[in-house]
């Protein structure tokens, strides 16, 4: 991995281009130090019970509701959510961690076999995690494998997003304050040398990755070679499937949300609007109009809905993207252009007619742009949602619910859902297949990955069984 020529990170408002502040990297000198605080860390919470864990949890709940307006202005002010966007990614955040609270004790208990009482299989702490988490939700993206790797008893590494590193130092403070341990919750900001440098340090137990099939690949590839377990969310470009039979006016308003939220820099959102032939012409017409009305501005101002993107270079991605594909024969129906003025402002983009062999179809377009997709039936519509590189999630429209069920079992995804976009609750996994990554997130797989699933026999003298 290249390491970062700069000996700091920094923090600029995507809406003005002004620089917020500036983060120092941790020096490979100062590794050591950091990891000792960790390890002392872990050592006190690993000897908690999970009540006390999911008090804790209880506690930082409540804080981050006391503090959600200074958190949401915090993101909206790194990386260009608009306002209302996030408050409600601080309140997610707080919910999920009330909901572990509530049921994180019933997940880490004990499983009976079936070999009787004299067996058993406990959840115990593995030991320090290190996630290397992006800038898109740096609340809740932190806190939703933060929140597991916590309540299972190991202690959490974050290395946040040059960008965001903010975000990050807020969280710890809380998570200090809620009663964990100091150490237990460390922001680790560093270059790529130095995170290497911790994943190969016998301290660190796992790694968990959110972020580009690049990075996933290096970071993983490096926890491979010292043992180490991992978990990867790579991203995606989800198939957003609309039969004949589905209701348009709720697909359409769903289709919205799913793909311009949060400015489009989701990995789960609908990137490839896959539209059987039946409706396509009905469903792209008020699907475009309702993307020209969609509201463009400044994040900070309560009717915003698409606000800057994070990061200019990422915006001349996507550009490059959409002029792409448009010279491989795609139409433009709304947008496509950068926004003059300061900040890293691009329109709300639809393009019509893309194909399996262009670009918006084959890579993953991080930002405000649509692709729709004609299929001419169920099968094409089967066969092009799987035709990816990524398998995160998608979604699926259509009245017939014993055919989504069928249909579901032939997407290659790890999530499907029914007439509904795709999203992130504790009561269910996330997590992706091909090139989306592997390992889940959320529910109790979640809070499980990062455990010693340990398994306790008391034989009694017994000879049942074969050896391995």
């Amino acid at each position: 991995m290249t390491v970062q020529a700069s000996a700091t990170a920094t923090s600029r408002n995507p809406a003005t281009g002004e620089v917020i502040e500036t983060h120092p990297f941790v020096s490979a000198e100062d590794l050591d130090t950091v990891l000792r605080r960790v390890q002392a860390g872990f050592e006190q919470w690993s000897q908690t019970n999970p009540e006390t864990r999911c008090e804790v949890l209880a506690r930082m709940a409540g804080l981050m509701r006391r503090d959600a307006e200074q958190l949401a202005a915090l993101i909206t002010a790194e990386m260009g959510k608009p306002i209302t966007q996030s408050r409600a990614e601080v309140e997610k955040a707080a919910r999920v961690m009330s909901w572990y609270a509530e049921n994180g004790a019933e997940i880490l208990a004990d499983t009976p076999t079936q070999i009787g009482p004299e067996a058993h299989v406990s959840y115990l702490p593995l030991g320090p995690v290190l996630a290397v988490e992006p800038w898109n939700f740096p609340v809740w993206q932190v806190m939703r494998g933060g929140i597991t790797i916590l309540l299972g008893g190991n202690a959490y590494v974050l290395k946040p997003a040059p960008n965001v590193v903010g975000c990050g130092v807020a969280i710890e403070a809380l998570w200090v304050e809620a009663g964990l341990p100091e150490g237990a919750f460390s922001v680790l900001n560093a270059d790529n040398e130095v995170v290497s440098a911790t994943i190969a340090d016998p301290r660190i137990a796992a790694v968990t990755v959110t972020g580009s099939v690049g990075a996933g690949a290096a970071i993983a590839s490096q926890a491979g070679r010292v043992v180490k377990r991992s978990v990867l969310e790579l991203g995606g470009s989800d198939a957003f499937i609309v039969l004949a039979d589905a209701d348009l006016e709720e697909a359409v308003d769903a289709a919205i949300q799913g793909r311009f939220q949060n400015s489009g820099q989701i990995c789960i959102a609908a990137k490839r609007i896959i539209l059987h032939h039946e409706i396509a012409e009905e469903f792209t017409e008020a699907f475009v109009a309702k993307v020209k009305d969609l509201t463009v501005g400044d994040p900070t101002e309560e009717d915003t809905y698409i606000g800057p993107i994070a990061r200019d270079d990422i915006r001349q991605e996507i550009h490059t993207q959409v002029q792409r594909t448009l010279s491989e024969g795609a139409q433009l129906l709304a947008g496509g252009e950068l926004i003059d003025g300061p900040g890293n402002y691009y329109q709300p983009t639809v393009l019509a007619g893309v194909t399996p062999s262009m670009t918006a179809f084959r890579e993953e377009i991080f930002g405000p742009v649509a692709s729709l997709i004609l299929a001419e039936d169920l099968e094409d519509a089967i066969a092009k949602a799987n035709d990816s590189q990524f398998g995160l999630s998608a979604s699926l429209w259509t009245a017939d619910a014993e055919l989504a069920s069928t249909v579901a079992r032939r997407l290659q995804v790890g999530g499907v859902f029914i007439n509904g976009i795709a999203v992130s609750d504790p009561r269910i996994p996330i997590g992706g297949v091909k090139n989306s990554g592997y390992g889940r997130e959320l529910s109790h797989f979640g809070v499980h990955e990062f455990t010693n699933i340990q398994a306790v026999w008391n034989r009694g003298g017994t000879d049942e069984g074969v050896a391995d």
